[in-house]
């Protein structure tokens, strides 16, 4: 059975289109067209209902779709065993996380990566939504989140700290807070998904539901209406740590609480085959995310 084949399918389906997974398979639109036809004929059925406007899988293909990737993962550990551990990376990466960390801390890595390892090809994915990384084939997620309860593999790789920021125009027209109840008379800036803030006190974890005149479902917005004196945000150190030695902004300790510092996730699908590709970007972000090294200053 072609292995091209089977990983054009598998891309097909998550792609939503059989020209967009040949573009990401870097395939010609006829020799995508060929592969798939030769598949169906193979196995005597028809995969997938193709029209002019859509495109989606028969009953057989649903069928079929899951051996299909049981098939490419098998041949990738068998590559995988007579390679060795320490074979190069090569392949699509596909890598997914929010659009903050994603500029200032991936975007920098990737950069690194590729050069090092000339055989990869990297699609960053940057969104502040949680994405199905199964449903659309993603590889590695990199998650600044508690996790809840998943099939998926997660990796700890560093703690996340989180501090109380606000811009020198904000602290001066209004004040600072100096403990957890003075923030409910502040204008706190939060996210749709998520209005309320997490502190750790000397009697426990506090959740605190706050309130503003800005909301958004982007931690970079949050961040520009900081900037802007708009109110109090609660971000994640690597975020503001130069707007805060550039005088941009000024953190805001609290005497009796601390804002509950969260943990960098990286989130794959599978333990049984880690490509080399998805090891070896793990294990250039964690070192990057090291105390002390360069990447930990950005």
């Amino acid at each position: 059975m072609d292995f091209a084949a089977l990983s054009l399918l598998i891309e097909t389906v998550t792609a939503g289109s059989l020209a967009e997974a040949a573009r990401r398979l870097r395939l010609s639109p006829m020799k995508a067209t060929r592969l798939i036809s030769a598949l169906e004929d193979e196995l005597g059925v028809r995969l997938l209902h193709r029209t002019t406007r859509a495109l989606s899988l028969t009953d057989e293909g649903l069928v079929f779709l899951p051996h299909a990737r049981a098939l490419v993962e098998e041949q990738a550990a068998a590559l995988a065993s007579v390679r060795g551990a320490t074979a190069g990376a090569r392949g699509l990466l596909r890598v997914s996380a929010s659009l903050a960390f994603g500029r200032q801390v991936l975007a920098p890595l990737v950069a690194q990566f590729m050069a090092t390892h000339p055989e990869v090809q990297v699609e960053l994915r940057l969104t502040d939504a949680l994405v199905d990384i199964v449903a659309e084939g993603i590889d590695l997620a990199i998650r600044i989140a508690e996790l809840g309860d998943s099939t998926l593999i997660a990796r700890r790789l560093a703690d996340n700290p989180r501090r109380l920021v606000a811009s020198p125009a904000y602290v001066e027209r209004f004040g600072a807070p100096a403990t957890l109840a003075d923030l409910s008379r502040h204008a706190c800036l939060t996210s749709i998904a998520q209005p309320q803030w997490s502190f750790d006190t000397a009697t426990g974890n506090h959740v605190v539901r706050l309130a503003g005149r800005f909301t958004t479902n982007s931690i970079d917005a949050i961040h520009e209406a900081c900037l802007g004196g708009l109110g109090i945000a609660n971000l994640s150190e690597w975020n503001v740590r130069e707007d805060l030695a550039q005088g941009r902004l000024r953190a805001i300790p609290l005497d009796d609480a601390t804002p509950e510092p969260l943990a960098l996730w990286a989130v794959y699908p599978s333990r049984r085959l880690v490509p080399a590709k998805v090891r070896l970007f793990i294990e250039a972000l964690a070192l990057r995310l090291k105390p002390g090294s360069a990447g930990a200053q950005a």
